[in-house]
């Protein structure tokens, strides 16, 4: 390491030369961590980033205006991006493409650290073939109210599936609340094929452990459950990586683990001071993933025995759109949580008694993709409410247009 300015210093990575600007910048207050201490933290964890996020085009998420302000995403790679920057050019379903981020080294990712990514966010199919995937992705996604007890529990009857069905699941928090559950297959199945056996596989765990477990893509139909997120599948999405550091106070790390672990260690334990501890001390615990690689055959047989999944009724005046089964009303659209997090305090204390019967997952907080960030989407479902006492839809309290 060089220092140049009092506002870049130069690090030598594996050959190449990484500047870090503004490298005394404090990113997480809590912990003290600049951006220099996250350049050096994804160097040290390189060898088990890169197995999760190496070789993979990737969506840039840059927090430039800090933990504070909403991330932006950024599909194309940068114009001006150094010679150890790779990248492979997406073609989406609307048509669009994009030139994106391949990192291939411990360079690249003490680069995109510093342009203000803190987790990694790739695509399931190598830049080699970006037709057919080589990882099925299994989010365990807790709705409000729902303890990691429960989590733990649906992922085994996840492993369970998995393994009747011939695939080997590797764990890791989610650096939320989450699961992830990552699965190495043959690259030989389309987005399609795959989504399908992710879909698959959700209604076999519903199936095996109903109420605890939801296959139900609509957020308001699935209670107080563990939504098996399947459309992560979906070719657009990206999920964060092993060893991506999560934007919450604790500078908290989305962590592999050994099936052994999993019960008994809890999210927060993982943080960019103890996760550079704990692979210091035992290495990478997906050292093992690349070696695993299953087929799909099994989980697209059950797709077939179990027909196509029930859709949800269309509204009636031609717009094609879906109509809810349950009581929901919108009371805000928002461009920041908090934003988001206050209209709803504030719609609770106007209808205090309607409020009062909501269960947690009858709050729905849904953050929106939009043209290059996330808004938020304010709803109540009122189905514990008794119908006479529910109250209207009325205005919006916050209407944020994420397309204007």
């Amino acid at each position: 390491m060089s220092p140049s300015s009092k506002s870049e210093t130069f690090l030598e990575v594996d050959g190449f030369e990484v500047r870090i600007s503004h490298p005394d910048k404090v990113v997480f207050r809590e912990p003290g961590l600049t951006k220099l201490d996250l350049a050096q933290y994804y160097i040290a964890v390189a060898e088990g980033a890169l197995r999760g996020a190496g070789d993979r085009p990737m969506v840039l998420k840059r927090y430039v205006k800090g933990l504070s302000q909403e991330p932006f995403f950024q599909k194309r790679v940068p114009r001006e991006h150094p010679s150890f920057i790779d990248t492979a050019t997406l073609h989406y379903a609307r048509g669009t493409s994009a030139e994106e981020t391949v990192v291939r080294d411990a360079a690249g990712l003490a680069w995109v650290s510093n342009l203000g990514c803190l987790d990694l966010n790739p695509h399931a199919v190598r830049a080699e073939d970006l037709d057919h995937p080589d990882e099925l992705r299994v989010d365990l996604d807790p709705m409000p109210g729902v303890d990691w007890s429960q989590i733990v529990d649906v992922a085994f009857i996840a492993r369970e599936v998995l393994d009747d069905h011939g695939l080997v699941g590797w764990p890791k928090t989610s650096g939320s609340r989450g699961l992830h559950i990552l699965v190495r297959i043959a690259p030989k199945w389309d987005f399609a094929a795959v989504r399908l056996a992710a879909e698959t596989l959700a209604r076999e765990v519903e199936n095996r452990a109903p109420g605890l477990a939801s296959a139900h893509w609509w957020k308001e139909e699935r209670g107080e459950s563990v939504f098996v997120d399947f459309n992560q599948n979906a070719k657009d999405r990206t999920v964060a990586s092993a060893y991506s550091v999560r934007a919450l106070p604790d500078a908290r790390v989305s962590t592999p683990l050994d099936w052994g672990e999993v019960r008994s260690r809890r999210p927060e334990e993982f943080t960019v001071p103890t996760v550079l501890r704990r692979f210091a001390e035992r290495g990478d615990a997906h050292a093992g993933i690349d070696e695993a690689v299953g087929s799909l055959d099994a989980l697209l047989a059950l797709a077939d025995r179990l027909g196509p999944a029930e859709k949800p009724p269309r509204s009636g005046d031609g717009d094609g759109r879906r109509v809810s089964t349950m009581p929901l009303i919108e009371i805000a659209r928002t461009k920041t949580k908090p934003e988001a997090v206050a209209a709803l305090e504030q719609w609770k204390t106007e209808h205090a008694d309607a409020a009062a019967r909501l269960h947690p997952a009858d709050e729905l907080v849904d953050g929106m993709r939009g043209s290059s960030s996330l808004w938020y989407r304010v709803r109540i479902n009122l189905q514990h409410v008794p119908e006479a006492e529910r109250p209207e839809q009325g205005p919006l309290l916050a209407d944020y247009d994420p397309w204007a």
